[in-house]
Order: structure tokens, then C-alpha cells, then sequence
């Protein structure tokens, strides 16, 4: 298990894709009503008390999955929130979309991984919950998962740049970036999402 107190030892993918997924869902707080949005089961009737950065910390810390699960979860957020405009990231369903989002990434990636009453656990939430939150992600990505290395740099690559710049949000929208197509191969003129 990883001591959260030794900031060192959290990679920097973890602060990285906290610090984007909040300034996504804030920027979507204030530009799209919660009126305006459909509502799915990664909504909760509150907005969690847990910070971004903390929850991501805690799953880090818990799920034991290698950090490349982190990048693979945020193309799945990427690709989710492209395949489903309706239900852009909010502080509503960020922490949902966070845990199965690094729940099936490590399924996927990692050859050792726990099950989903594990997961539901560190998140706080039930497994019978876990469970429905995985099957509406998956078919929300239409079992999209492969990355290819292509792609995963190129996540990397945009994670690294935005942090570097650490751009305020624009007033119209925040993006999540999109650089590749359906089948990960053909790069794209920088496609972009609101979410």
C-alpha cells in the first residue's frame, strides 16, 4: 500500500488527472445546469464531500493498479463522455466515473486485480451499485477498450502539456482532448470534446 503522506510516492498521473477532472466538472458545474443534463446512474443526489484529488489518492492508494490504469482510464473517460454528450463530467458523477472508470482499466491492463465488491468499497459505494456502474460504462463505451501505445503516448503527452500550462478554463467550455479515432489508428485534427 502506498503512503499518501509521502507526496512523492503518488505519481504524477494521479495529481495530473485530478487536477483536470475537477476543472472539467467545475467548468461543466457552471455551464451546463444539472437541469440541462441527462441523469444516469453515475449521478449521485449530492456532490461528495471527498475532493477529486483525494478520492483518486485513496483509489491509488487501495486498488494497487499500475499508474498506466490511470491514463487508460481517462482515454475511457474520454471516449464515454464522446460516445454519451448527454452526460458530460460534473461534480455529480465524477467520483462514479472515476472508480469504474480505473475499475475496468485495471480488469483490462493488469494481470492481477480485485473484484468488484473490493472496488465498490474503496469507493464508497455497494457492490450491487459497482456493478451497475460498470455494465452502463461498458456498453457507454460500446466495449471500446484496447489503447494502443500510440494512443496511450499521446494521453500522456496531452495530460503533461496541460499541466505544464495549466491554463485557466475557458468561459465557453473545458475540453478533454481527443486524438484519435474510432479504431486508435488515424489521428484526427485534434478532435474535441465538452464534457
Amino acid at each position: 500500500m502506498a503512503d499518501l503522506e509521502n507526496p512523492h510516492l503518488i505519481p504524477k498521473v494521479v495529481t495530473f488527472l485530478s487536477s483536470l477532472l475537477q476543472r472539467v466538472a467545475e467548468s461543466n458545474d457552471s455551464n451546463r445546469p444539472i437541469d440541462d443534463q441527462r441523469i444516469s446512474v453515475f449521478h449521485g443526489l449530492t456532490m461528495p464531500t471527498i475532493s477529486v484529488q483525494s478520492y483518486l489518492e485513496r483509489i491509488f492508494k487501495y486498488a494497487n493498479c499500475s499508474p498506466s490504469c490511470f491514463v487508460v482510464a481517462y482515454v475511457y473517460l474520454d471516449r464515454f463522455v464522446q460516445r454519451q454528450p448527454s452526460l458530460p463530467i460534473n461534480s455529480f458523477n465524477v467520483h462514479r466515473l472515476l472508480i469504474t472508470s480505473v475499475m475496468v482499466a485495471a480488469k483490462f491492463m493488469d494481470d492481477m486485480y480485485y473484484n468488484n465488491a473490493y472496488y465498490a468499497k474503496v469507493g464508497g459505494i455497494s457492490t450491487v451499485e459497482m456493478n451497475f456502474l460498470e455494465v452502463d460504462f461498458l456498453f457507454g463505451l460500446s466495449f471500446h477498450l484496447n489503447v494502443t501505445p500510440t494512443t496511450f503516448h499521446s494521453y500522456c503527452s496531452y495530460l503533461q502539456r496541460e499541466m505544464l500550462f495549466q491554463s485557466p478554463p475557458s468561459l465557453h467550455s473545458l475540453k478533454l482532448q481527443c486524438f484519435f479515432s474510432d479504431d486508435d489508428s488515424t489521428p484526427q485534427n485534434t478532435q474535441q470534446l465538452a464534457v
